[in-house]
């Protein structure tokens, strides 16, 4: 079991009791998108092949929001795809910006293998940090129940339209699971046109048994 063993990021949109309470005003917005590789944390979800991925978001002028986003891929099990549900709450106050939330990671012709996860995330400036704790595991043995994922981001501008961008994540797993800790990062350059957005990405972790990996992607982001 590979996660999955980390766009971003991402059903129907299902509404919560809380936005019955918001202002008329909301936004819908879709993306789709290809990417030579599924990297999650660090780790392909796609066993090194390319994924095909896609995600719709509902968000309200109040800041919150719910969205779904769905890709295929291969852990060399019967599963096949997975589809996450998300919700939570983001804003900004001057250069310091929020974002908390849960999102729960579905498998639905997979062997038991859904679980969720509460997050958080902060940004000032060109930097960024983020945590998500896992919650509500499904599987038998333990992978992530319990585990502890931290990272830190930075990301400049070259152009309007050209940035680059570097991330550092350790994930820290409970004494009783399956997986052991480990560090990865991954360094990126971004560019954002009118026919969507492309990436280079190089990822590394420090395992031994993980390789590092040139990923390349497009996404393709519009308003509902």
């Amino acid at each position: 079991m590979m996660k999955n063993a980390i766009t971003r990021t991402l059903g129907s949109l299902f509404l919560l009791a809380s936005l019955s309470a918001a202002p008329a005003y909301a936004e819908g917005t879709a993306n789709v998108g290809v990417a030579s590789d599924y990297l999650w944390r660090g780790v392909s979800q796609t066993d090194g092949k390319p994924s095909i991925f896609g995600g719709l978001d509902y968000a309200s002028d109040v800041g919150i929001y719910v969205g779904t986003w769905v890709s295929n891929i291969d852990f060399g099990d019967d599963a096949t795809y997975e589809w996450d549900l998300y919700a939570g709450y983001s804003g900004e106050a001057g250069d310091f910006s929020y974002d908390v939330g849960y999102v729960y990671y579905a498998y639905p012709n997979g062997d038991s293998l859904d679980f969720g996860e509460v997050y958080a995330g902060f940004g000032w400036n060109w930097f960024g940090f983020s945590l998500a704790y896992t919650t509500n595991e499904e599987a038998d043995e333990t992978y992530f129940d319990k585990g502890l994922y931290i990272e830190g981001t930075a990301e400049w501008g070259i152009t309007d339209s050209l940035s680059l961008g570097f991330a550092v994540g350790n994930y820290f797993f409970d004494s009783d699971s399956l997986l052991e800790d480990y560090l990865n990062y991954n360094i990126s350059l971004n560019k954002s046109t009118e026919m969507g957005d492309f990436a280079f990405m190089i990822s590394d972790t420090d395992e031994s048994d993980v390789d590092p990996v040139v990923l390349v992607s497009w996404t393709l982001g519009f308003d509902l």
